[in-house]
Formats: structure tokens, C-alpha cells, sequence
């Protein structure tokens, strides 16, 4: 037998849920009046009311008596089930629960690039166990499953730059990157200021996979640059101990440059080459924008890594865009 559609006969007979009110009402008081003072109704239209149940149900259901309206054993055979289906819909009437990050116990999975782990993560974990000790962190990479990743909800969010992630996801700007170029601080050739002339003369080392490499390889491009790359890492990891032991220049975002800068004996320059900058952003999947403990990370997020200058141009929320079938 064939199952019935949306929208068909079998579906039209589901009963009115003002009607299950009724029921239970009448059930546990006994008189129309006063059911329709809790209704919230006049007395003549809960009286409409009690006869189209009576004939949805195909049964008087309460009969008037010297006690008062008392219900017929077809009543008291439905009551237990209306008051499951008002318990039903009741419940999914709540709304969600909030996210104690102090007694919740799960796993956050982040998608983020090699940067990130160096610049973001350490400040990011910092907080969780401050604020969340039972919750567990997990960084994996931005690759092409990422989008599919998020959707399904094997991961929370994805944090860089994502140009590819429009239609169902939320965007939200956490800060502008322009870029720097690292170099040895005793570097026999370089002087205070690097020079373009001096970023072709040099050799340099490539990182293959890191944030926005497209960009510069554009830029080289437009610029008419073929850089002497003596090393090719494939991400930031070694990146510091290569610089500070040799004479090579590493182009990359000013972020993961000023993080690594700091951390050990290199000079850091802006960077000669003009090279567009880029957003990092926060990126979810439509389907979590209302979970609660997707909400909080984000809101997490943005308030560890969201640039002042960003906070002050306003809302930095982007909806995402809908594919049209």
C-alpha cells in the first residue's frame, strides 16, 4: 500500500491542536465555561470547538450529568494519548538549552591552517581550559572536504580563507592580512629596509601550502619575479630555525611573520612586492547557526581574534547565499 503524501486526506484529519486542548481540559475540569476561560476563548466558540471534536472523533467524548460533564470510556481510552501528543509538541516548543561551557563535555574540531595553529590555537586552547576545562579541542586542515565537513557536522568551524565556501555557510570577518617578509636579523646584505631590488637578488624560501599563497604567486607574476627558491617547505613548521641559520627571505601574512618574528632571532620587513591582502574569516554551515555550543564557540572566536578596527565598522556577519535549483 502506498504511503500517503503530505498534504493528502489522511493528513487533513490530524487534529487541531486547540482541539487536543480542549480535551485535555474538559477531561480534568468538566465544564465548557471554564475550559474556555483557560483557553482564553468565549464560551460559544468552545462550544464549536467541542462539537467538531466530538465529530472528528466520532463520539459525544463528555456527556452532561448532575456531576458535570464526564467523559464517555471512548475519552477515557484517548486521554492518556493526547496528553502525549501535548507533552510532544510542548517539548518541541522549549526552546534549545544553553551551552555551559563550565559543565559540558565535548569535542570542538576546528578546520584552520598551519598559520593558525602557530598565531590562533595556542590563545584559543588557553581559553577553552580556562573557561571549559571538560572540553576537548581538535585542529585538522582546511582541504577540499572542508565544506562537506562542516555541513555534516564533523566540524564546527573553519577558520582563514575560504573564498570557496559561499552558498549555506555564515561568514564572519575576524581581521584584514597584508604581508611581511622574514629574514635573518644578521643578514649580510640586507640593511634595515629591504628593497625590491634586493627581494629579487635573494633566495628565498617557499612555503607551498599556506594561507593565501595564491595570492602571491599572482603577484610575483604581475611583477615579472621568478624568485630563487633554494628551499620549499610545506608549511610553517621548521620555518623559524631556517631563516635564523641562513640568508633566505620567506614571504608570508603579517600575522604568522610577527608571530614568528617574536619568537626568534629574525628581522621582519615589510614586504616590497605589492601583494593583495586578504580577510580571515569565521565560516559555519547554515545548519548549526542556532545550536548553541556553535554559537558560543563563534562567539568565542570573535572575541579573541576579532581586530578592533573590524569591530568598529559594524556587523561583520555575512548570511550565506542560496543556490538557486
Amino acid at each position: 500500500m502506498a504511503e500517503p503524501v503530505p498534504g493528502s486526506s489522511v493528513d487533513a484529519r490530524l487534529l487541531d491542536i486547540k482541539l487536543l486542548r480542549l480535551f485535555e481540559l474538559m477531561h480534568g475540569g468538566g465544564s465548557v465555561t471554564r475550559a474556555a476561560e483557560q483557553l482564553g476563548q468565549s464560551q460559544p466558540t468552545v462550544s464549536i470547538w467541542l462539537a467538531r471534536l466530538r465529530r472528528e472523533l466520532q463520539d459525544p467524548l463528555f456527556v452532561r450529568t448532575a456531576q458535570g460533564m464526564l467523559p464517555t470510556p471512548r475519552a477515557d481510552a484517548l486521554i492518556g494519548t493526547v496528553r502525549e501528543a501535548l507533552d510532544a509538541l510542548r517539548r518541541l516548543s522549549e526552546l534549545a538549552p544553553d551551552f555551559d561551557p563550565a559543565r559540558a563535555e565535548r569535542r570542538f574540531r576546528i578546520c584552520m591552517t598551519d598559520a593558525s595553529h602557530v598565531t590562533l590555537l595556542p590563545r584559543l586552547l588557553a581559553h577553552l581550559r580556562a573557561v571549559a576545562p571538560r572540553v576537548r579541542l581538535e585542529a585538522t586542515r582546511i582541504d577540499a572536504d572542508t565544506a562537506r565537513s562542516l555541513q555534516a557536522g564533523d566540524a564546527d568551524l573553519a577558520l582563514g580563507l575560504l573564498p570557496e565556501l559561499d552558498s549555506g555557510f555564515y561568514q564572519q570577518t575576524l581581521f584584514e592580512q597584508d604581508w611581511v617578509c622574514l629574514a635573518n636579523r644578521h643578514h649580510p646584505r640586507l640593511g634595515r629596509t629591504l628593497t625590491l631590488r634586493a627581494y629579487r637578488d635573494e633566495a628565498h624560501v617557499g612555503i607551498a601550502h599556506g594561507t593565501g599563497q595564491l595570492l602571491l604567486l599572482e603577484a610575483l607574476q604581475r611583477a615579472g619575479i621568478a624568485r630563487r627558491l633554494v628551499l620549499e617547505l610545506p608549511g610553517f613548521l621548521g620555518l623559524p630555525a631556517i631563516v635564523s641559520t641562513t640568508d633566505l627571505i620567506a614571504t608570508l601574512p603579517r600575522q604568522i611573520g610577527e608571530t614568528l618574528a617574536a619568537s626568534g632571532d629574525l628581522g621582519l620587513h615589510a614586504c616590497p612586492l605589492p601583494i593583495p591582502s586578504f580577510t580571515v574569516k569565521l565560516h559555519w554551515h547554515a545548519r548549526y547557526h542556532h545550536d548553541a555550543a556553535s554559537r558560543w564557540l563563534r562567539t568565542t572566536c570573535a572575541e579573541l581574534f576579532m581586530r578592533p578596527a573590524v569591530r568598529a565598522r559594524g556587523p561583520a556577519l555575512k548570511a550565506p547565499r542560496v543556490k538557486r535549483r
